[in-house]
C-alpha cells in the first residue's frame, strides 16, 4: 500500500490500527517496508515484556502459597 492510499485509509477511517500504521510510515520517511519491521519489532518487544512480566507475577504467586509461617 502505498504512502497516498495510506493517507486516504486514514482519513476515511480514522481506526487505532490506521493511526498507528500512519504513524509508524511517517517515521520511517515513507518507507513501508521499514515501518512494517519496527511494527513487528516493537509488538514482539512489547510481547516478550508482557510474557516476562506474566512469569514474574506466577512466581510471586507460587512463592507465596509455598512459604508457611514461622
Amino acid at each position: 500500500m502505498t504512502e497516498a492510499m495510506m493517507r486516504s485509509c486514514a482519513a476515511t477511517v480514522a481506526s487505532p490500527v490506521e493511526e498507528i500504521a500512519q504513524a509508524y510510515l511517517s517515521t520511517a520517511q515513507g518507507d513501508a517496508s521499514l515501518a512494517l519491521r519496527r511494527a513487528i519489532t516493537d509488538a514482539l518487544s512489547d510481547l516478550l515484556e508482557a510474557e516476562r512480566r506474566t512469569r514474574e507475577t506466577g512466581r510471586m504467586i507460587s512463592r507465596g502459597y509455598v512459604r508457611r509461617p514461622g
